[in-house]
């Protein structure tokens, strides 16, 4: 079968899940064995449903991933066998879909999630059955598991720059506005911390419910306590009518400019250059990062989805993590590839990502990366305006003093 006929036959379908190809994680889940040199693996992001406007790029990007590793000769002699399904944005069926790969496919390791509500719901599958989870997406932190590889930002490390920066360059009032789970409210909280040590306040605070559309009055709430900034924590197509009406009611971002920690390339090309140009994002990577590894995936991912498409800070790290995975899996014995070994051979890895040389800490499984901030532009693109001048060690307790993830679990000092 073509690779290409094969993945997107899996994309589209998951008609992959019916094949019957033998697996290599055994139901009692104490034996492995690889089977006709296949390594089956789960891809759990939405393609549909609110927040399937950013995560069908995950599901491109960690596609891609296996594509390549297979073009390669794959690991060790062995195929990545993708076991794609699609949640479609709702946290219960990210919870089935899980079940499904984890124990009715005998997945090893399953890719998948945006937010932290899906990543909650189906944690305690992966917990319960000592499976592996591999999430990309920057979050809240407040979290220990031994079953998730995170390989996304944390607040430390989107916060830590951006924040002092927006009231060097801005001033010191925010209004903060996020959709309503758990990381808009942790990443405020860390955000109202910085905020108070910097001598800053924030003049509002406020959640609306994901997939909400209509901010008329959240614009007349901001045009009259008069923020500074605008610190948003908005997800999926919330952002593209957040972004759209702020530039409908002549707001200006030279004056008032909306900070995000969710905005990438992804959600400007929605909503159009012209409302996203002005406004800011701190993220470890922008599509416009100028690495030799950047250059390759950016050509890769064009070639393989269509010129049209954009790769991002959620994106990125869906694709590398994967080669991550890789290198873990490379250690092991066909015989020995499991979930648990498969998290011991990961800790401490490293690989030259497209942001750059990246590093899962084996201590908490969170991922050393490097923040940067950059200003959205008409034509689409991010311009890169600060970069951190060292890999940044994550801190999934930074907002909580006393607490730290170890890999004997989570500490109180």
């Amino acid at each position: 079968m073509k690779r290409r006929s094969f993945l997107k036959g899996a994309a589209a379908t998951g008609a992959i899940v019916a094949t019957g190809f033998p697996h290599i994680w055994n139901k009692n889940m104490d034996l492995a064995r690889a089977a006709d040199g296949e390594i089956k693996v789960g891809v759990l992001f939405s393609l549909t449903g609110t927040t399937g406007i950013i995560e069908e790029s995950l599901n491109k990007a960690t596609l891609l991933a296996i594509e390549e590793i297979n073009d390669a000769g794959g690991i060790n002699g062995m195929r990545l066998v993708p076991i794609v399904e699609d949640p479609a944005s709702d946290p219960a069926t990210f919870a089935e879909k899980a079940r499904k790969l984890v124990v009715g496919d005998k997945c090893v390791s399953v890719f998948g999630s945006y937010t932290s509500a899906s990543r909650k719901a189906v944690l305690p599958v992966f917990e319960r059955r000592d499976n592996l989870y591999w999430y990309p997406t920057l979050y809240e932190g407040r979290e220990c598991s031994k079953n998730v590889i995170y390989t996304g930002a944390v607040p430390n490390q989107q916060q830590n720059e951006f924040i002092p920066w927006l009231v060097q360059n801005f001033g010191k009032k925010f209004y903060l506005i996020g959709s309503n789970y758990i990381y808009p409210k942790e990443e405020n909280n860390y955000c109202k911390k910085m905020l108070e040590s910097l001598g800053g306040e924030v003049v509002n605070e406020e959640y609306v419910p994901l997939g909400h559309s209509e901010f008329s009055s959240v614009i007349n709430k901001i045009r009259s306590s008069e923020p500074n900034v605008i610190f948003s924590t908005v997800v999926g197509d919330s952002v593209v009518a957040l972004h759209r009406q702020y530039r409908a009611a002549g707001l200006d971002p030279q004056k008032m400019p909306m900070a995000s920690l969710t905005t990438s390339e992804n959600e400007v090309a929605a909503m159009g250059g012209e409302a996203a140009a002005g406004h800011f994002t701190s993220a470890p990577y922008f599509m416009v990062h100028k690495s030799p590894e950047n250059e390759r995936f950016v050509a890769a991912y064009k070639r393989r989805w269509g010129d049209d498409k954009v790769t991002h800070f959620v994106s990125e790290p869906s694709y590398f993590q994967v080669h991550l995975f890789k290198q873990a899996v490379e250690q092991l014995a066909p015989s020995d590839i499991t979930p648990p070994t498969i998290r011991e051979a990961v800790k401490g890895q490293e690989l030259m990502a497209p942001q750059g040389h990246i590093r899962v800490d084996p201590e908490s499984l969170h991922t050393w990366l490097w923040p940067k901030i950059a200003m959205a532009r008409a034509d689409g693109q991010f311009e890169v305006l600060t970069s951190s001048s060292d890999w940044l060690l994550p801190e999934p307790y930074a907002a909580y003093p006393g607490q730290s993830c170890t890999e004997a679990g989570l500490v109180q000092k």
